[in-house]
C-alpha cells in the first residue's frame, strides 16, 4: 500500500520538529541555569558542587560497555557485518575507554 505524498511529508517533518523543540528546551534550560548561577555569584550565595570524575567514568563506562555489547551482538546476528554494526561498536568502544581511564587514573593517584 502506497502512502500519499502528504503523509510522507508529515512523517519526514515530525522528527525535525521534535529535534528543534528539544533543542529549544535545552537552550532555555542552559540560559536559565546560567542566569541563576550568575545571580548567586553576585549575591555571594554560590556553592560549588563537587564532581567525582572517577565515579562518573566507572558508571558511564559500565553502562556504555553493556549497552554497546548488547547492540553489537544483536546487530551482528540481525544483519551480519555491515555499517549498522557501528551502532553497537561505537558505544562499546566508548565504554571500554571510560573503564580504561577509570583503572589508569586509580593507579596514577595511588
Amino acid at each position: 500500500m502506497e502512502r500519499s505524498s502528504a503523509a510522507q511529508v508529515i512523517i519526514a517533518v515530525i522528527p525535525i520538529v521534535g529535534i528543534i523543540m528539544g533543542s529549544v528546551v535545552v537552550f532555555f534550560y542552559l540560559l536559565w541555569n546560567h542566569k541563576r548561577t550568575m545571580l548567586l555569584i553576585q549575591t555571594k550565595q554560590y556553592v560549588r558542587r563537587n564532581f567525582n570524575l572517577r565515579s562518573f567514568c566507572l558508571l558511564t563506562g559500565l553502562l556504555l560497555t553493556v549497552i554497546g555489547l548488547c547492540l553489537t551482538v544483536f546487530l551482528s546476528l540481525l544483519q551480519g557485518l555491515s555499517y549498522s554494526l557501528l551502532g553497537g561498536v561505537i558505544p562499546l568502544c566508548c565504554g571500554v575507554t571510560f573503564l580504561i581511564y577509570f583503572f589508569v587514573s586509580g593507579k596514577v593517584s595511588s
